[in-house]
C-alpha cells in the first residue's frame, strides 16, 4: 500500500485528494479531502499572465496541502495545473516558484490530458457503470466534455468555455443585465454546437464534476452546507438546472451568498450554471449523475495503475 497527495489546481479552486492505493486489489482508499477557493485565474483571459497576487495565493494554498501531506505521512504529492497555467504566458515562473517555495513540481497539462483523467476519475468506485457514457467537466477556465466506456475513452474535447473565463468575459454585474446574458449564451451556443454532435451516443448517460455540479445539486436538495454523501451521486435533473439558472437570473451576491454559497464561488456560479444548462439543452440530457470525484481521482488512478506494473 502507498499513501498519495493529488492536487487539482484549476482556475478557480485547488483540490486535495489524500488516499491510500492497493495495487494488489486495484482500489483507491481517500483519507483526506480539502478544497480551497484560491482564483488563480483571476484576469488571465485577459491579461494571459497569473498576477503575484493569485500566486501569493497558491502558494499559501499549496504550502498547507505540503502541511496536511507530511503530517498525513504521504509518500508522493503529485500536482497538476489545467486551464488558468496553460493560458498563462509566465507559467514557467509560476512553476519554479511553487517548486521553489513548497517544495511541489506542478505539471501543466493538456487539457486532453485533463479530459481522460477527469473521465476514468469521475466514474472512480460508482457500480452500475453503463457500458457508454459521457462526463462533463466544468471548470473555471475551461469545459472538457469526454465520452468512452469504463476501459477505453472515446472522444474528448477541451473547450475554453469556463464560469471564471466568462464571467469576467460578460457580466459587470450580478444579476447580469439581459444583453449580457444573451451574449454569454450565444458565445457558449457557438462553442458547443460544433463540438457536440459526437456525444450525442452517449446522452442518456451523463455525469458531471467540479464545483459548478456540486453546488447545485447541494442547492437542489437544500443543503446550506456541502454534503459528500448527499451531493456524491445525486440525479440532477435538467428541471432543477432550469429552475436554479431562472433564480440566480434575478439574484446579486449577496442573495447568492444567501444561499449556502461560498464566497469565491458566487460570483462565478451564475455561469456556470448557464453552461451546464446550455449543454443540457443543447444535447437533450434530461438528467446528470453528479460526482465529487474528478481530476484528482484520475491522478491517483493513473499512480495505481503504475504501481501495478510495477508488481
Amino acid at each position: 500500500m502507498k499513501r498519495v497527495s493529488c492536487i487539482d489546481i484549476g482556475t478557480n479552486t485547488a483540490l486535495l485528494l489524500i488516499a491510500d492505493l492497493e495495487p494488489e486489489s486495484g482500489t483507491i482508499h481517500p483519507v483526506c479531502h480539502q478544497q480551497t477557493i484560491v482564483r488563480l485565474g483571476k484576469n488571465v483571459d485577459a491579461e494571459k499572465i497569473i498576477d503575484q497576487a493569485a500566486l501569493q495565493r497558491l502558494i499559501d494554498c499549496l504550502s498547507a496541502y505540503r502541511r496536511i501531506s507530511d503530517e498525513y505521512d504521504a509518500e508522493k504529492i503529485i500536482a497538476a495545473g489545467t486551464s488558468a497555467l496553460r493560458d498563462a504566458e509566465n507559467h514557467f515562473e509560476v512553476i519554479n516558484r511553487v517548486a521553489r517555495e513548497t517544495g511541489i513540481t506542478i505539471r501543466c497539462i493538456a487539457g486532453h490530458e485533463e479530459a481522460e483523467l477527469t473521465f476514468f476519475g469521475a466514474v472512480g468506485g460508482i457500480s452500475n457503470i453503463p457500458d457508454l457514457f459521457t462526463v462533463i467537466d466544468i471548470g473555471g477556465g475551461s469545459t472538457e466534455i469526454s465520452m468512452g466506456s469504463a476501459n477505453a475513452l472515446e472522444k474528448s474535447v477541451s473547450l475554453n468555455i469556463g464560469s471564471v473565463r466568462l464571467t469576467e468575459r460578460f457580466f459587470t454585474t450580478l444579476p447580469p443585465p439581459q444583453q449580457e446574458l444573451d451574449a454569454a449564451k450565444k458565445s457558449i451556443n457557438d462553442l458547443l454546437t460544433s463540438s457536440l454532435l459526437p456525444f450525442f451516443a452517449a446522452r442518456e448517460h451523463v455525469y458531471g464534476v467540479a464545483g459548478t455540479l456540486t453546488t447545485i445539486a447541494q442547492v437542489s436538495q437544500g443543503l446550506k452546507r456541502f454534503d459528500a454523501f448527499k451531493v456524491h451521486n445525486y440525479p440532477l435533473s435538467f428541471h432543477e438546472v432550469r429552475a436554479f439558472l431562472e433564480h440566480l437570473k434575478k439574484s446579486n451576491l449577496e442573495q447568492i451568498i444567501q444561499l449556502g454559497i461560498p464566497d469565491g464561488r458566487a460570483d462565478v456560479i451564475t455561469m456556470g450554471t448557464l453552461i451546464l444548462h446550455q449543454f443540457m439543452r443543447l444535447l437533450g440530457v434530461a438528467e446528470i449523475r453528479v460526482s465529487i470525484q474528478g481530476l484528482r481521482f484520475g491522478l491517483a488512478q493513473k499512480e495505481l495503475l503504475r504501481l501495478q506494473e510495477n508488481i
